[in-house]
């Protein structure tokens, strides 16, 4: 059976003052079967490319307490001891840090574990090349790989 499903990506911001950030994560909570969880791709020279200087064994730090929440319990502190929505909305809610997350969205699945490896490499990891077909020509310009006549 079909169930409702929340979700937000989880960024890295190295340098909040600028709002660049890249994709690092997705965390995933469903109600009504009381799942939240959450994957990461940690891709250091990614995050280097926005800031040269990022301490990327702070960030896998706060990473690791973003981590601790989601799955709850003592060692995540107080916000580990609430229930999964309370984590999921700890979670998400809207922060000045390094570590952040986008707004929630939803969606319909009949597998949470499944939708979230799928939105992991859908919003995470490296894009593919587009399939034939897909996109439009935009008139006055030329497609890749070829020159302007």
């Amino acid at each position: 059976m079909r169930e409702l499903f929340e979700y937000a990506v989880i960024r890295v911001v190295p340098r909040v003052e600028r709002g660049e950030f890249a994709n690092v994560g997705v965390v995933l909570y469903c109600q009504r079967s009381r799942y939240l969880d959450l994957r990461c791709r940690f891709d250091a020279s990614r995050l280097w490319a926005l800031d040269p200087y990022l301490d990327a064994d702070a960030v896998l730090g706060c990473l690791a307490a973003f981590a601790a929440v989601c799955h709850g319990g003592a060692s995540a502190g107080p916000a580990g001891q609430t229930g999964p929505g309370e984590r999921f909305r700890w979670l998400t809610a809207p922060r000045s840090t390094v570590v952040q997350t986008s707004p929630v969205h939803t969606g319909l699945t009949d597998d949470a574990e499944r939708e979230l490896d799928r939105l992991l490499a859908l919003l995470v990891d490296p894009p593919t090349p587009p399939t034939a077909g897909l996109g439009t020509h935009v008139p006055g310009t030329h497609a890749p790989g070829t020159t302007a006549a």
